[in-house]
């Protein structure tokens, strides 16, 4: 049972990337469209996520629930030593949801109108940016429990240039599933063409990113080039992600639509293999010690409990989940065409 609650833990990750990071990932392709971009991208947006957008954090709430009962020695190391970080996530969250809400449904359109854009698409980013520093910091070793002050303890774990690097990887990343995404809700071939040109360039930034994390790792002494020679999963993981980049520029070039989709995802799914079988079987690495989750697990009988909660759970969520998009997805949604 303890592997099936290890297996809901990291699908629930994948899941809340390949969802909600394309949510977020909509927010930053809005911050840096221009002009008459930004509206129809504003738009487009709403269209795409509004009716489904709060649904996808399901998927970080199913995590965390699963680390504060069967890992909680993890979870109290993370909200301990990374408690910055977190707040700022879950401000970020938080303050674009109110943003959403509140652009499209106030019932008075004025100046601040552009008050809540601003702070939906910079929230977009700022949400997965802390999510990729959580996730470099963890595995970077910079976390020290002996820790003899606030700033060593609390601040420099995670403003290091690998988490950082990490951090900025996920924005990328979160813009290209957008943009991928993005292409099959665009209802004319100028739609279409702006966000297969967007998708171009995020993938592009993303391979130039994905580089640059590998050589700040080493220059960090991480190692990550060593760490996936042993570990042939994740090593074999990287390369699919890889090969299948210019099967995914060719049919954005031939313009296809829901096959890039599917590749995209594929590709997401195979860099967090990468990451996740290139640690294992460490889930935290800390100065001096590793953390992991086979030995950092509650008793027998907790595991038991909440893993047949969640299979039991999933029978009824998931499907309600799938024909929730399913059905969004049919019907026409009517959006104002106000002008913000």
């Amino acid at each position: 049972m303890l592997y099936v609650v290890i297996a809901f833990l990291y699908l629930s990750l994948l899941f809340y990337l390949l969802f909600g990071g394309a949510d977020f990932g909509a927010g930053i392709i809005e911050l840096f469209a221009g002009g008459s971009q930004k509206e129809r991208t504003r738009l487009l947006t709403y269209q795409a996520i509004g009716p489904i957008w709060e649904a996808n954090h399901m998927w970080l709430i199913i995590a965390i629930v699963i680390l504060f009962v069967g890992f909680p020695e993890i979870y109290t190391t993370v909200s301990l030593f990374l408690h910055i970080p977190l707040s700022l996530l879950l401000i970020g969250i938080i303050a674009r949801g109110t943003a959403f809400i509140f652009r499209h449904y106030d019932a008075v359109k004025d100046h601040f109108q552009k008050v809540y854009n601003l702070i939906f698409v910079y929230s977009s980013f700022m949400t997965p940016f802390f999510l990729g520093i959580l996730a470099g910091t963890v595995i970077s070793g910079r976390i020290d429990t002996e820790a003899p002050d606030f700033l060593s303890a609390y601040i420099l774990p995670w403003t290091g240039l690998f988490p950082l690097s990490i951090g900025i990887f996920t924005v990328i990343i979160c813009g290209f599933l957008a943009a991928v995404y993005l292409i099959g809700e665009a209802t004319t071939d100028e739609d279409r063409n702006l966000f297969r040109k967007k998708a171009f360039r995020m993938n592009i930034l993303t391979v130039i990113m994905g580089a640059v994390v590998f050589l700040i790792g080493e220059f960090e002494g991480i190692q990550l080039f060593k760490q996936l020679s042993q570990h042939p999963v994740g090593f074999i993981a990287l390369a699919l992600a890889t090969t299948s980049l210019p099967i995914t520029w060719y049919l954005l070039k031939k313009q296809k639509v829901y096959w890039p989709r599917i590749l995209v995802g594929f590709q997401i799914t195979m860099i967090l293999l990468t990451l996740f079988a290139s640690q294992h079987p460490d889930f935290i690495i800390l100065k001096g010690m590793t953390l992991t989750l086979e030995e950092m697990a509650a008793g027998e009988a907790t595991i038991f409990s909440l893993g047949m909660a969640l299979l039991i759970g999933s029978i009824f969520i998931l499907p309600a989940l799938f024909y929730l998009i399913y059905s969004f997805q049919k019907r026409p949604i009517t959006v104002s065409k106000a002008k913000f």
